[in-house]
């Protein structure tokens, strides 16, 4: 019932349920825990969040939230389209300060899967776009945080300039990766891999 992509960070995937439609429109399961546990991603996702964008070119970026209260996201757009950013911020990754960036639309209905120990943020592609995403741990002011999005050293493609990005006071006072010390570690099993939820196969 869903199909799964890896991306070039291990760990961020690309999920895509199936449509089923008709003359009426189309039927999809948005989220199945036990399909997804199946295909080895098991997460108990406990609140659901949403935002909606009026203005183009609205950057929301880069957040996460710092232990005790790290939270794994999965993101799906409603309405619109967003340019749709994971950045590894875990000290030790082999890709610690690199990022996946994915276009997310209503037509096509696909997802992406933001582990922990990664800043989530997201730019939109038209107006009046709404963001729907779960998250497997509650919200806490005293753990959310973030990196500027425009970080020179992370180096994302966004789909606006600085003067025309619409952004909250609160995002364009975010430190660069460099000036701060991340919070996450990067930990790999005895194997090498590294640690978290990997796929048994792809649907």
């Amino acid at each position: 019932m869903i199909d799964i992509e890896e991306t070039a960070i291990p760990g961020v995937r690309i999920l895509k349920p199936r449509r089923f439609g008709d003359a009426r429109g189309y039927f999809s399961e948005t989220f199945n825990r036990r399909a997804l546990a199946a295909v080895g991603i098991d997460i108990e996702f406990i609140q659901d969040n949403e935002s909606l964008s009026a203005a183009s070119g609205t950057v929301r970026a880069l957040h996460f939230q710092a232990p005790d209260f790290a939270q794994t996201k999965l993101v799906r757009v409603l309405t619109g389209a967003v340019l749709d950013v994971a950045v590894d911020i875990r000290r030790g990754s082999p890709t610690f300060g690199q990022h996946v960036a994915v276009t997310l639309n209503a037509e096509d209905g696909r997802q992406l899967l933001v582990p922990k120990g990664f800043a989530h943020g997201f730019c939109t592609l038209v107006p009046n776009t709404c963001v729907f995403y779960k998250v497997d741990m509650y919200y806490s002011q005293s753990h959310d945080t973030g990196i500027i999005w425009n970080d020179p050293d992370i180096e994302i493609d966004w789909p606006v300039t600085p003067d025309k990005a619409t952004l909250s006071e609160k995002d364009l006072r975010l430190p660069r990766l460099a000036e701060m010390t991340a919070p996450f570690v990067y930990e790999a099993d005895r194997s090498g891999a590294e640690t978290g939820e990997r796929p048994k196969g792809i649907a």
